[in-house]
């Protein structure tokens, strides 16, 4: 027995350590939630359990949730049962709510002296639109919390066995949306520069340009060879990953039909999806994650 470990233990032992699970949290400072405020709270890529502490501490304190279309529902039961549900989700193709009458939305529930919970998929300032919506609260004076979350082009591609980063692969990941607001490919982009930017390229909700995208990395002499994934719902017991090469794409005519929200990736990343592919069926049986 290592008696000076046990001593160590004894003496820093706080009232309640004897208590497991979640249950050790109860006593924990968290940041108050206060009447007049708003959270912005990632989500996370789909699985409630990838959820932070702090988004679900904000869940549980809030008055009014506001969520994305991205967001997986089983998250609002840990909200309190009186708490106010709002959809405010954005999908292309589809009818939306304009972005600035959900950030005035967010403005007039906070004037209401509510606890507002925003929350988004993935991360809030990811491709998430919430530097915009934080614009909107400081200049109407509400103050504002950011409660970051796991990203869909890391946490999402670890679900799916392809790191974002490896040291034998990649020093360096370049991140981007394949559509402007438009919906079609974003013109702002300088596609030629990116073409050569980096080994490997993560695009969010770029599934439905992804053969014009394609031709145009090819164009500017990206390798028709190297491999590329389209991971669908990842993080969710549906989880689906089509793999094929970048000079593939522009003639497939099956790669647009795949089910979305989905992620692509680029590079040779994609290589170790055979060997760490970790989330098999009798995972999936979890739908926390």
């Amino acid at each position: 027995m290592n008696t000076t470990r046990d001593n160590k233990q004894e003496k820093t032992a706080k009232p309640g350590a004897t208590a497991r699970g979640f249950a050790r949290l109860d006593n924990e400072a968290f940041p108050d939630f206060t009447p007049g405020s708003v959270w912005l709270v990632g989500a996370g890529p789909g699985a409630p359990g990838l959820l932070t502490l702090l988004g679900f501490h904000g869940l549980a304190q809030a008055d009014v949730v506001v969520y994305d279309a991205l967001v997986n529902e089983d998250i609002f039961k840990w909200t309190q049962d009186e708490a106010q549900i709002e959809f405010a989700g954005k999908r292309g193709g589809k009818p939306s709510a304009k972005q600035q009458d959900i950030s005035l939305r967010l403005v007039e529930l906070a004037r209401e002296n509510k606890r507002v919970l925003r929350l988004k998929g993935g991360d809030p300032l990811t491709f998430g639109r919430g530097g915009e919506e934080c614009e909107t609260l400081a200049a109407a004076g509400i103050p504002f919390r950011i409660v970051p979350g796991i990203t869909s082009g890391v946490g999402g591609l670890a679900y799916a066995g392809i790191p974002t980063t490896h040291r034998d692969t990649n020093h360096s990941v370049l991140f981007l949306t394949g559509h402007d607001s438009t919906g079609d490919v974003p013109l702002g982009v300088d596609w030629e520069k990116v073409s050569n930017a980096s080994p490997v390229i993560v695009m969010y909700m770029a599934v439905r340009n992804l053969p014009k995208i394609a031709e145009t990395l090819l164009e500017f002499g990206r390798n028709p060879n190297e491999p590329i994934a389209v991971v669908s719902n990842a993080s969710l017991p549906e989880q689906s990953v089509h793999s094929t090469t970048l000079g593939q794409i522009p003639n497939s005519l099956e790669i647009v039909k795949l089910p979305t929200p989905a992620l692509v990736v680029l590079g040779n990343v994609v290589d170790f999806h055979k060997t760490l592919s970790w989330y098999v069926s009798s995972l999936r049986e979890n739908t926390l994650g």
